[in-house]
């Protein structure tokens, strides 16, 4: 493990037992823990590169209280157009951001955005309230726009802050208004979500020690014949897959400690949204909790699910969340596949300018469209028997195509990525392409 994963590690190692610390404070001495303990974990990582992320604060708060109507759009153009200057800083003459630098201000964008769009439903929920004399059915609502303390609060929250998962501001201020945070579950749900961890991390170990994704880069690796170097990527995704399983579980596991993102079952909350109806305490029945709010992801239906686009609903769960509600809905394009592909353009642009991401995020689409294709045409004639069959096909060339994908996002740059691709002759998008074709002629 490099210097900086062991960093990521022990601030992941330590959030677990500070959470449960954090349950014994009051409201006002958690926000002020929180914020301090994130501040200070941001500071002693990121340096004199945490003005970037404080400057982005800033300018949100401004944008927010100069004209909360068009808060999303100008959020959204501001946060971003940061993040380009951000990865561009050395070509103004300004020393590099540390990796640790990075991952805040990823995931700081995501808050920012996010907030501007709940300020912005707050007041229009606020004049509906006005103009009808009655309160408009919200769920997860504000009650009250933020001050500058609650946005900075909310922003440094040491809770997933180089990690994730990404959670609202209104999932941030009911953590810190729990009226009883020791009665929330905390030890049995945060032991069950770290129970595999420590297999994750051997795998991640074990597999990256026999398959080094350098020796996709050498002249003695082209030599291999084609069927080890399709398999190749097979072991590459599987570390990769292993180091964001290890990771994220064990985020969410520090968020289920504090007691962040915990809500009634029966409030059917949202990964990164939180709930989705309006729930009640009834005191005449045991209440049932979960952290569904803060599950960023499903490992088993990531493996396991059948089709290209599912698998993305069980992968960075949370991020999936904001993009499908902020990003999704915006798209310049009405067709389902063209909407797919902004989104990942967008996705691509938020992860970083390295030519391998927007290479990997824009072959899903191609993949889903070749998927549908496939089901309307051929999987649809087929009776029960054939549809498993179909659907067993379907899963293996699912995975096959996420494995050809994280090639792009590991090897990150052009040249690497098409080398690579080339010597096991396109295969992904050959098969996505006669998909397509078959798909069109059996119409």
């Amino acid at each position: 493990m490099s210097p900086d994963e062991l960093v990521y590690l022990g601030v992941l190692a330590a959030s677990i037992p500070v959470g449960f610390l954090f349950r014994y404070l009051s409201p006002p001495v958690k926000q002020g823990a929180a914020l301090l303990l994130g501040l200070s974990i941001t500071i002693a990582t990121c340096h004199i590169h945490t003005l970037h992320s404080l400057v982005t604060v800033i300018g949100t708060w401004i944008i927010i209280k100069s004209s909360w109507r068009h808060a999303p759009a100008l959020s959204l153009g501001w946060t971003f157009l940061y993040l380009l200057f951000f990865r561009l800083v050395t070509k103004f003459g300004l020393p590099s951001p540390t990796p640790f630098a990075n991952a805040v201000q990823l995931l700081l964008t995501l808050k920012m955005v996010s907030l501007a769009n709940e300020v912005q439903s707050f007041h229009v929920e606020k004049k509906k309230d006005v103009s009808s004399f009655a309160k408009s059915p919200v769920v997860g609502g504000l009650s009250q726009e933020p001050s500058i303390y609650d946005i900075l609060s909310y922003s440094y929250c040491y809770v997933g802050i180089m990690t994730g998962p990404f959670f609202r501001f209104q999932t941030y201020i009911d953590w810190v208004r729990q009226p009883s945070p020791l009665a929330l579950p905390g030890l049995t749900p945060c032991l069950q979500r770290l129970k595999l961890v420590p297999v994750y991390g051997a795998l991640f170990l074990a597999v990256n020690s026999v398959f080094p994704l350098a020796y996709v880069r050498t002249e003695d690796f082209l030599d291999q014949n084609v069927f080890y170097r399709m398999f190749y990527m097979v072991a590459i995704f599987f570390v990769f897959r292993m180091r964001f399983y290890s990771a994220w579980c064990g985020a969410e596991a520090g968020c289920i400690s504090a007691g962040l993102g915990c809500y009634p079952e029966k409030a059917l909350s949202k990964p990164g949204g939180g709930p989705t109806v309006d729930y009640s305490p009834d005191p005449t029945t045991e209440e049932k909790y979960d952290f569904k709010t803060i599950q960023n992801i499903d490992c088993y239906n990531t493996d396991f699910c059948v089709k290209v686009r599912h698998g993305m609903r069980y992968w960075n769960m949370t991020v999936q969340w904001w993009l499908h509600h902020y990003i999704y809905p915006n798209a310049p394009f009405k067709a389902y596949t063209l909407r797919a592909g902004w989104t990942m353009f967008i996705s691509a642009y938020w992860h970083g300018l390295h030519p391998g991401y927007y290479l990997s995020f824009l072959t899903i689409p191609l993949c889903i469209a070749a998927e549908s294709a496939m089901e309307a045409s051929v999987r649809a004639k087929l009776g029960p028997r054939g549809q498993n069959i179909f659907d067993w096909v379907h899963w293996f060339l699912k995975m096959r195509a996420y494995d050809y994908m994280c090639m792009g996002f590991v090897l990150l740059n052009a040249p690497d990525t098409i080398n690579y691709w080339m010597s096991i002759y396109f295969i992904v998008h050959v098969i996505a392409v006669c998909c397509i074709l078959v798909g069109g002629a059996r119409k």
